[in-house]
């Protein structure tokens, strides 16, 4: 029953979260007005807006004009309401599941901004670095600590050796193909990502993020002809698996 419950509540937070990759690169208020359709602007009524039920009532297409909403918003609440209800059977009641649901619920939302935009808002990376902090040093335990001031300090290198990390190889990457190669988004991705895993772990992103992004640059250069591709998604899926398995990745490296 507590896993239905999370799964519901976090479908609820997934329709929210559809407000956010909307509006946010757009500028707009995530408050006012409330929900519309993205072609024709008419409102959308409460029974046409139930989270992942209404896409498929009404086939992915708006009541008024008839035009279709992308899978893009089914896709993002059934993720959410899976992330909500996975993370409390896995961790129950415990301070790394409200770290996990913040860590992962920003992420999905980067994912997606990301893919469709190409932008990461400042508004999810900013609040998400200052929640990073805030809840390593209210739960030190998150990163192998006992005592706030040390998982505070903790966040705080991951922070910088995160940001940092990624703001070299940009640089690097700018001295020697003389043109931005790494966003200013990436970089606050990668710090906040930081607050919430240390030092040991946001390393291990670095790494593993190119690993899972070479497949698809691969694609986009010799098949669509693309010779750019967004980084965010990568990083966003790279520090979703160090959250989730990071010390058996890192024992298993070590062994």
């Amino acid at each position: 029953m507590t896993v239905l419950l999370f799964f519901l509540f976090g479908i609820l937070v997934g329709s929210f979260l559809n407000v956010c990759i909307h509006r946010m690169p757009l500028n707009e208020s995530i408050v006012f007005p409330g929900s519309r359709c993205p072609h024709c602007a008419k409102p959308i009524a409460w029974h046409d807006n139930l989270p992942v039920l209404s896409w498929v009532f009404l086939r992915g297409r708006c009541r008024a004009c008839a035009k279709p909403i992308s899978i893009r918003y089914w896709l993002v609440e059934l993720i959410s309401g899976l992330i909500w209800a996975g993370l409390w059977y896995r961790l129950g009641w415990t301070a790394q599941l409200i770290a996990g649901i913040t860590l992962m619920m920003i992420l999905l939302a980067v994912l997606m901004t990301d893919i469709e935009t190409g932008l990461i808002p400042d508004l999810l990376t900013l609040p998400g670095i200052v929640a990073g902090i805030v809840l390593s040093a209210a739960a030190p335990g998150l990163l192998g600590e006992n005592v706030w001031w040390q998982g505070l300090i903790q966040s705080a290198i991951g922070l910088v050796a995160g940001g940092g990390l990624l703001w070299f190889t940009g640089w690097l990457g700018e001295l020697i193909f003389r043109k931005e190669s790494m966003g200013g988004g990436d970089i606050k991705l990668m710090a906040m990502l930081g607050t919430f895993l240390g030092v040991t772990k946001i390393v291990f992103v670095f790494f593993i993020a190119p690993v899972l992004a070479l497949p698809v640059a691969l694609f986009a250069r010799y098949v669509l002809k693309s010779e750019t591709i967004p980084f965010g998604p990568y990083l966003a899926l790279a520090g979703a698996l160090l959250f989730l398995f990071g010390d058996p990745i890192i024992a298993y490296f070590y062994s």
